[in-house]
């Protein structure tokens, strides 16, 4: 790999992971050898990125929540933006609509965030998505849950948050994803990368798109950075 590339802002569900969200082993190594700082950007609870970070042996540098929470280990850095009580009135309107979120009583998929709420895609969404509006709030569809968030939020955000205190250039920054919370990252970043099972709205954003798909494709994207720096 290059020692000029510049850093990395990478998804964690379909891009770092296979068809069935399990973390692919090869893409541990690739992280771990990133010779400029590595952001973690995803729509899971902040406790998920920063363990994979933790266990990565690398500094947390991670957006959660879709922009929602911003770590930096290394600067002693913590933002947390949204409106967690309009998304938790969402989800109390929805159930009482007769839905439910999907994810069981104890509902580990919510227990840890702050700004948001998510509901399993297979829960209806036209429902969801008018009782969001209500109260001020939007429904992303990530492909792997619809969340409920500020409409101010978003991962482009938090990565131009993180560059901001890391001192980094987003023009030299690379970011890698598959979903539509992605394509905020795609706009702000100097090259952005779609895995070929992104849908087409983020392969149309992305300025190159992998063949392969899932972890393959992001492992595509890293041979095609080191081939075009």
């Amino acid at each position: 790999m290059p020692g000029d590339v510049g850093p990395l802002a990478v998804d964690i569900d379909g891009t770092l992971t296979d068809q069935n969200r399990a973390l692919d082993a090869r893409t541990l190594d690739v992280l771990r050898a990133w010779p400029a700082p590595v952001v973690v950007a995803t729509g899971k609870a902040m406790p998920y990125p920063v363990a994979l970070c933790e266990f990565l042996g690398i500094d947390s540098a991670v957006i959660a929540e879709n922009g929602g929470v911003v770590v930096i280990e290394q600067a002693d850095f913590l933002s947390v933006h949204g409106n967690p009580d309009a998304a938790a009135a969402v989800l109390a309107d929805y159930r009482e609509a007769g839905h439910d979120s999907g994810w069981g009583t104890v509902d580990l998929i919510n227990r840890w965030r702050e700004t948001e709420r998510a509901v399993s895609r297979d829960q209806p969404l036209e429902p969801l998505e008018a009782i969001a509006a209500d109260h001020g709030l939007v429904v992303v569809d990530t492909g792997f849950a619809y969340h409920v968030k500020s409409p101010d939020v978003s991962k482009g955000q938090g990565l131009e948050t993180i560059a901001t205190q890391m001192t980094f250039a987003l023009g030299d920054t690379v970011a890698i994803g598959d979903s539509r919370n992605d394509v905020s990252m795609f706009e702000a970043v100097g090259t952005s990368i779609a895995v070929g099972n992104a849908p087409e709205s983020v392969r149309a954003a992305a300025d190159y798109v992998t063949e392969a798909t899932y972890a393959d494709g992001f492992l595509e994207a890293i041979e095609w950075v080191g081939t075009t720096d």
